[in-house]
């Protein structure tokens, strides 16, 4: 079994959830969890927000005791608040912080924040450089390819990266033009691999156990996130391992198990955020479950009218026990 060292924090398997906003929250981690991801990363959260006691940002910190080790993403453009916020909030339960270099998000970008940052090289270094020094657990950075086809600079990041002292990058193979359109380049995870000594985490287009090991032995990287590859599909980390040992794919999940994974994140959807917000929730992640599946487009029209958790179970009860 591969095993991954980020700092001081030994993770079982290389195989790690992505950070995705309005996706990693802590149900959805929860389930990634019990299939075996080696790291769980949470939502990104503001590093202002954190400053200016948002209200929605105390549900995004919430971590369980089960889900260790969990990293934590912090956004934001000015060195001097992601320190001081990363030192306020080391308490919490994370294993490692991550700082988010990559959202391609245009109001991220607009404020200088998210993979507007692959434009800033001194900007990261100092960001990064106070961060590791403001706080004991190991600092990690998300960073793309490049800004746009002309800038592709993943390479003299990551070199800025390590030299700031953190412990690892992960490189998502698009550059912020891209968003998540066209194919993962994964001959610049390859290159980032090659220039750095940190481990390197690779991101972009794996969707199943051959794609990860594929991308191990193409780029060398350390480590797998798996982002779009997860929604709706947290058994990806089971199959993944499984195949790793055994080099044979498991069969795909029953629409029994189907049926109960869908029902059980409902439940923990409502456990945390209560039902009215809850259900809202789950729609989108009963769209992802069920893609593929015969009646799933009808299906997804209807999940939008569901309102309740009893409405919910009746829907997918009658739509997957053809």
């Amino acid at each position: 079994m591969r095993k991954l060292k980020i700092g001081n924090v030994e993770l079982a398997n290389p195989y790690i959830l992505a950070p995705m906003a309005g996706v990693t929250d802590l149900p959805f981690r929860l389930l990634c969890k019990e299939q075996g991801a080696g790291l769980l990363c949470m939502e990104m959260v503001s590093a202002k927000a954190i400053q200016y006691n948002n209200k929605n940002t105390k549900a995004l910190l919430t971590i369980h005791p089960e889900e260790a080790p969990v990293s934590l993403q912090l956004f934001g453009s000015d060195p001097d608040v992601i320190s001081e916020i990363a030192k306020q909030i080391e308490e919490l339960p994370f294993a490692i912080l991550d700082i988010n270099m990559g959202c391609p998000v245009p109001k991220i970008v607009r404020n200088g924040e998210g993979s507007a940052l692959m434009n800033q090289p001194k900007l990261v270094h100092e960001i990064v450089r106070k961060t590791v020094k403001a706080i004991q657990k190991p600092v990690t950075v998300k960073i793309r390819k490049g800004f746009d086809e002309t800038s592709i600079n993943a390479v003299e990041i990551a070199k800025i990266i390590e030299d700031a002292g953190a412990a690892a990058v992960a490189v998502h193979g698009r550059t912020r033009e891209q968003y998540y359109s066209g194919k993962s380049d994964w001959e610049i995870i390859r290159q980032v691999k090659e220039a750095v000594n940190i481990p390197v985490i690779g991101n972009g287009d794996v969707v199943s156990g051959e794609s990860a090991i594929a991308m191990m032995e193409q780029t060398g990287c350390d480590g797998v996130m798996i982002g779009r590859g997860a929604q709706g599909n947290p058994w990806i980390f089971s199959e993944l391992l499984e195949y790793e040992k055994t080099g044979v794919m498991p069969e795909r999940p029953s629409n029994e198990e189907l049926k109960k994974m869908m029902l059980r994140h409902a439940r923990l959807q409502i456990q945390y955020k209560g039902e009215y917000l809850g259900i809202r929730e789950m729609r989108k992640h009963v769209s992802w479950y069920t893609t593929g599946l015969p009646n799933s487009a009808k299906l997804r029209g209807e999940i939008n009218a569901v309102e309740s958790y009893e409405e919910l179970e009746c829907l997918v009860n009658e739509r997957l026990s053809i």
